[in-house]
């Protein structure tokens, strides 16, 4: 990769920022901000690198490559100053909290001729890097639908976080783990011009929504089914790609949300019960480090991110139609 792309300033040091410190293959960890102190000068003295403050690790010599993991707000100011400053970047999902926000990165990545890559690294789990495998083969035929479910039960006081204050988060479940969903369903069946869908708020006291369930149709009205909850309790994830020969149906993610598993129900000619393959991935999740590979990758060769700014841009665009349908005055 060439020995001056190693160098990483991770902005935002709290959940995400040691996950993505823990998946630096290729490069090294730089520069470490927060706005609390403690939190980065506990990661910048695991790996040896200096705390600053965020304007400063953005603009460094040695670093180039940015890392974007703040609250949702921030997200735009920090990329945007990262982008001027002449660095690839790498941006935690929704990559923003509105549409308007987004439009201004691109034309700077674009003006600066820098990559900027979107963290929906689900894309590099193994059960789903197979599918994409099995689907690009014409294992499953040509593809029908989608169904798909994500959820978690939140916890004590997940009201009062970051995520329930719409200023901050710019929405509630369907613009965190959402927009998961509709990115795996873009990457299988392309954009979805055509967009029904309801979000609400159920069970927790909080402004922004705990449930959505959408109805998103492509060109050739191929549909995605999904329902994105933070009310299912028992943590989830099924994502199920239905072929005219087969189907693929993905079952957890590890951890909480159970060993991470890919079954393969191949049709027969003569149909009825199909030919049944599995596989399962218990090793823990790799997809940040391999999606880093890939951003090296994207930078070495000059290539644009997939997926990247105009990937994060439909996703959150299919957010904007649901919540505005929906009535939430946040997104005025």
């Amino acid at each position: 990769m060439g020995e001056r792309l190693n160098g990483v300033a991770i902005i935002g040091c709290g959940l995400i920022g040691p996950k993505r410190a823990r998946a630096l293959p290729g490069a090294r960890l730089i520069a470490c901000a927060d706005l609390i102190d403690a939190r980065a000068q506990q990661l910048a003295t695991a790996y040896d690198a200096v705390v600053c403050d965020w304007q400063e690790a953005v603009r460094r010599d040695d670093v180039q490559i940015v890392i974007v993991a703040t609250t949702n707000d921030a997200l735009a100011a920090v990329a945007y100053e990262a982008i001027e400053a002449g660095k690839h970047v790498l941006i935690e999902k929704p990559a923003m909290r509105y549409v308007a926000e987004i439009d201004p990165l691109i034309e700077a990545a674009e003006r600066r001729r820098v990559q900027v890559r979107v963290g929906f690294n689900h894309r590099y789990h193994p059960a789903l890097l197979k599918a994409r495998e099995l689907i690009d083969s014409g294992a499953c035929g040509d593809l029908m639908f989608i169904r798909a479910r994500y959820g978690h039960g939140g916890r004590v006081g997940y009201d009062k976080e970051w995520r329930a204050n719409p200023a901050i988060s710019g929405g509630g479940e369907l613009i965190d783990q959402g927009v998961h969903l509709i990115d795996l369903s873009r990457w299988f069946l392309g954009d979805f011009p055509k967009v029904e869908g309801h979000a609400a708020t159920y069970f927790w006291d909080m402004p922004v929504d705990d449930n959505a369930f959408l109805l998103l149709r492509n060109a050739d009205d191929k549909t995605a089914f999904l329902h994105v909850s933070c009310t299912e309790w028992k943590n989830l994830f099924s994502f199920e790609i239905y072929g005219r020969t087969g189907k693929l149906q993905i079952d957890g993610l590890g951890g909480s949300y159970g060993v991470e598993r890919l079954t393969f129900y191949r049709m027969l000619p003569e149909m009825g019960p199909p030919d049944t393959t599995a596989w399962e991935y218990p090793r823990g999740d790799q997809s940040w480090e391999l999606e880093f590979r890939d951003f090296l990758d994207d930078i070495a060769q000059a290539r644009t991110p997939n997926p990247g700014l105009r990937d994060a841009r439909a996703a959150l665009d299919i957010v904007r139609r649901i919540y505005e349908a929906s009535g939430y005055a946040h997104r005025a």
